[in-house]
């Protein structure tokens, strides 16, 4: 396995307009591109001054695992732009199955606890988005409303490659979309959705006690659905007038 690091060379960082397309990031005077060698522009301002933030924050070595906004940039442009509607597609499947509705059959504790952080989003998708699920007691699958998948698709679908990008993060950590598309629109802040997602884990940790592993997972990944919502935020603020 190789050792080499790219070593910092640059002095200044800076973001600059572009034609009205949007913004890119220079290292001394010269764009960035991504690994695929696409230009690296970004939609927003205040999304070029995230990942400008990041590259200033580089030190000796460009340490990638500090640099979750150019990662996710990266993955807009060299993945989900020449796959779109595949990616588009893969998100709106998780309607079909979304965490909130599968419920458990006991304890009543834990059903109670599953209603009172999962009902109000449910009702909330099927007057926001036009998106009415079924919820069922236990795993065995059921069919959703042809009409309410169709509606979520068509929603995944109409968002542009960055917010797509963040959002398959709030999907695939949370496994809900509905939680995700709460986060996206203002519904739900991204620490509340993150509890919503998490009810089943803090109930099993309450009774069967504290797993240190576990634990150190979910605070990776709650940090993780936390950039996602940040990085959505910006990806979507309309500032090239």
């Amino acid at each position: 396995m190789s050792d080499w690091v790219a070593k910092v060379f640059w002095q200044t960082v800076s973001t600059r307009p572009v034609d009205g397309a949007g913004y890119e990031i220079t290292l001394d005077a010269r764009p960035l591109r991504s690994p695929a060698k696409t230009a690296l522009i970004l939609p927003t301002l205040a999304l070029a001054d995230m990942v400008a933030a990041e590259w200033r924050a580089q030190t000796e070595k460009v340490l990638p695992e500090t640099m979750p906004a150019t990662r996710m940039a990266n993955a807009a442009l060299d993945k989900v732009t020449p796959q779109h509607s595949e990616v588009a597609g893969l998100l709106a499947a998780y309607g079909e199955t979304d965490l909130l509705c599968y419920r458990a059959v006991e304890p009543v504790e834990l059903v109670a606890r599953q209603a009172q952080a999962w009902d109000e989003m449910l009702l909330w998708a099927e007057t926001a988005r036009s998106a009415k699920l079924a919820h069922t007691a236990g795993i065995i699958a059921i069919d959703q409303p042809p009409a309410a998948v169709a509606a979520l698709l068509a929603r995944v679908r109409a968002l542009g490659p960055f917010e797509l990008a963040a959002f398959h993060d709030l999907v695939s950590l949370s496994g809900s979309l509905v939680l995700a598309f709460g986060v996206t629109m203002g519904k739900i802040s991204a620490d509340a959705a993150w509890q919503a997602a998490i009810v089943d884990e803090l109930w099993q940790e309450e009774k069967w006690g504290f797993d240190e592993d576990a634990t150190a997972l979910r605070q990776v990944k709650s940090a993780a659905f936390a950039h996602a919502a940040i990085f959505f935020a910006a990806a979507e603020k309309a500032d090239l007038g």
